[in-house]
């Protein structure tokens, strides 16, 4: 059974720094494609970043720069370092992954986190 369990949320300020993280279970960890969308109320999700098998990550162009993911294979463990964070980044964010290859389309993720709540105030 897989499980992806997500943390690391709370309440921070504009420009302050906030660290996610996601434990992952029950699933061959390294050939798996992991990635961050987040959610905010009355929109749809939207993907963040993500990080491939062999370590490649991508970003929304709403976070680069400011966003990193990583990933510790041994672990079993992804990592989201979000700074200058603005309100905007206030949203849920989920923790997912995918079969090798990265996407940026919630689709095409087979299993999902229960999510954690960001909220950044002005």
């Amino acid at each position: 059974q897989v499980q992806l369990v997500e943390s690391g949320g709370g309440v921070v300020q504009a420009g302050g720094s906030l660290r996610l993280s996601c434990a992952a279970s029950g699933l061959t960890f390294w050939r798996h494609a992991m990635a961050w969308f987040r959610q905010a109320p009355g929109k749809v999700r939207e993907f963040v970043a993500a990080i491939s098998p062999p370590g490649r990550t991508y970003y929304a162009d709403s976070v680069e720069g400011r966003f990193t993911v990583s990933r510790d294979n041994a672990k079993l463990m992804v990592y989201l370092q979000m700074n200058s964070l603005e309100f905007e980044d206030t949203a849920v964010y989920y923790c997912s992954s995918k079969g090798l290859e990265v996407s940026t389309e919630a689709y095409e993720y087979d299993y999902w986190g229960q999510g954690t709540q960001v909220t950044v105030s002005s």
